[in-house]
């Protein structure tokens, strides 16, 4: 597909869901990060940008970047009613294309899967080597399909959290693999229902 048909694709889905006021954080996220200084965050495929304005709350600067357009103008204008609009960029990208410029203390990966076009392995590798020394690459990705997902495909595999460190195939003197996990969770969809599904996490650091 092009970058028309993923923004397409993308401005499709969330014009179908209505906007969340205060959209919740991964929780993968509030587990990991909790504990960790702020500093600037950089959210990758930030959706419904939950996990922006959680940083945000808890004094991090974040840039946030999704290909629909219909995402970063939500996220930009609820930064802005929450207060936060000094503490959260919202910007479109096309990460097939592009990607942010600049250093981060965290890079947060959630769910960056999508039937379009898109090197997933080189922009993580991107994404790792804007880490400030000491930095941390959070990647959650699907370990299941929700009932809502829509990615309903039964022959979808599901890469183990050592499968996508390997595929990054970074430095070992330079990048350490802090976590691996994949734990189960109860999700709620944006119709309402629940499901038991499975993250696979993986948590990278880059040496002080």
């Amino acid at each position: 597909m092009t970058t028309t048909d993923a923004v397409k694709f993308w401005d499709g889905v969330y014009a179908s869901r209505p906007a969340p006021g205060d959209p919740r954080p991964n929780v993968r996220l509030t587990e990991t990060v909790t504990s960790l200084p702020p500093g600037d965050a950089l959210d990758l495929g930030c959706g419904n940008g939950g996990d922006a304005l959680w940083l945000a709350r808890r004094g991090w600067h974040v840039t946030a970047v999704d290909v629909s357009a219909v995402a970063v103008d939500r996220l930009a204008a609820l930064a802005r009613a929450h207060g936060f609009g000094d503490r959260v960029r919202a910007l479109r990208h096309d990460l097939h294309e592009s990607f942010p410029a600049g250093r981060f203390d965290l890079v947060c990966a959630h769910y960056l899967h999508t039937p379009t076009a898109l090197d997933r392995a080189a922009v993580l590798r991107t994404a790792a080597h804007a880490l400030r020394p000491d930095g941390r690459l959070l990647i959650v990705d699907h370990g299941s399909a929700a009932p809502w997902s829509w990615n309903q495909d039964p022959d979808t595999r599901y890469p183990a959290p050592h499968e996508v460190a390997a595929d990054l195939d970074l430095d070992t003197t330079t990048w350490t693999v802090e976590h691996t996990g994949m734990p189960r969770r109860i999700a709620n969809g944006p119709d309402g229902r629940t499901a038991e599904v499975i993250d696979h996490v993986l948590l990278i650091r880059r040496a002080a």
